[in-house]
């Protein structure tokens, strides 16, 4: 968000040129359109998804003979989400001036931490890990703390995106060896446990759509940080707490030859849908797209512009998205009256080219 600056150093601030919009007004309308994505997600989620961890699944029918890969795997899970204070708190504090993204934030933790209950249950209904392991481990993974990979909000918005994309394929990856439909690991079929990998892949889609929702926004109005900070956390991702999960390494083979999760499914499931979602054709365009990006003078002398971005992902679509975002929440809000008190509307980034636009049009 904008930093606000006292009346004696608002002489200082560069103009924005005539017909654009303030860095303060491109934020104002960011937040405002999270606050009615937080809204539209938290009544979807009440509505769809509101299962219990221990009640949802018949953890008694659970198999005891599961092969050492599928325990192997239900582990690391389980390990991976035991961090989701961190992550909840940790982003919390990142975004605690927005009401949609830090109440957003709160709800996605309490489903993270519904996540990690359900794993912590699958380790212990396998009968292959004692109670007592167990609290032992936990205790080991808690002495660590987790941080946020990057300093600033949208990279970390941008990283979520990808996290959450990797998190579901891994899901439902197993979801289909314990339902028989992968012969990567043998004997692997157990409907209880694929019932749980389905239950949490689908809340994995739903948290992927939300953190995309809010890159979109973010790529619309801040197109050049938006596409620096996508080229930046794909040059470095990694899955959260790979680097604090003992054993990470094995962890991370034993997926990989099961067929749950490997650079492969990165390349192929993860980084290009999201790329397919965010308008952009390749990595390989997006960096030769930054890399001639520049910033010459606009044509009243009052600022600048930039030349080369609008050609490093498609915008016109990018645009369709946000006004179909923007339509989701008014429908939503009309319906409890929002639009009567604090009507939301669209306000088009009037920066885009107007070649660009005619494209479109």
């Amino acid at each position: 968000m904008s930093v606000i600056l006292p009346p004696n150093l608002l002489s200082d601030v560069p103009r924005t040129p005539a017909g654009l919009l303030s860095n303060r007004e491109k934020d104002r309308l960011i937040e405002r359109a999270f606050l009615g994505l937080y809204r539209w997600y938290t009544a979807r989620s009440q509505e769809t998804r509101n299962w219990n961890a221990d009640l949802s699944f018949d953890w008694k029918s659970m198999r005891q003979d599961l092969p050492a890969e599928i325990v192997t795997a239900l582990t690391g899970f389980f390990a991976v989400e035991q961090y989701a204070p961190d992550y909840t708190s940790e982003l919390v504090n990142l975004v605690r001036r927005s009401h949609g993204r830090s109440h957003f934030q709160l709800r996605w933790g309490s489903e993270e931490e519904k996540h990690a209950d359900s794993w912590e249950n699958a380790v212990l209904f396998s009968r292959q890990r004692s109670p007592q392991w167990i609290a032992e481990y936990k205790e080991r993974l808690r002495s660590q703390q987790w941080h946020l990979p990057f300093p600033d909000a949208i990279h970390n918005l941008v990283y979520t995106v990808f996290q959450e994309r990797a998190t579901q394929l891994n899901y439902l990856n197993l979801m289909k060896l314990c339902m028989g439909q992968s012969d990567k690991v043998k004997n692997a079929i157990d409907p209880v446990l694929a019932k749980v990998a389905q239950t949490i892949a689908v809340d994995e889609a739903a948290h992927y759509n939300f953190f995309l929702e809010g890159a979109r926004l973010y790529l619309y109005y801040y197109p050049q940080r938006t596409l620096e900070a996508v080229k930046n956390v794909i040059g470095q991702f990694s899955m959260p707490a790979s680097n604090l999960v003992p054993n990470w390494d094995e962890f991370s083979e034993t997926v990989y030859r099961a067929g749950i999760y490997g650079p492969r499914d990165f390349n192929r499931d993860v980084m290009q849908v999201a790329f397919r979602n965010l308008g952009i054709e390749s990595r390989k365009k997006l960096e030769e797209g930054i890399k001639a990006t520049r910033e010459v003078p606009d044509f009243d002398g009052n600022g600048t512009i930039q030349t080369a971005i609008w050609d490093t992902f498609d915008y016109g679509a990018i645009e369709g998205d946000v006004k179909r975002l923007h339509v989701k929440i008014q429908d939503y809000e009309k319906g409890v009256g929002f639009d009567a008190v604090d009507p939301f509307e669209f306000v088009t980034n009037p920066e885009v080219p107007k070649k660009t636009q005619a494209a479109d049009d």
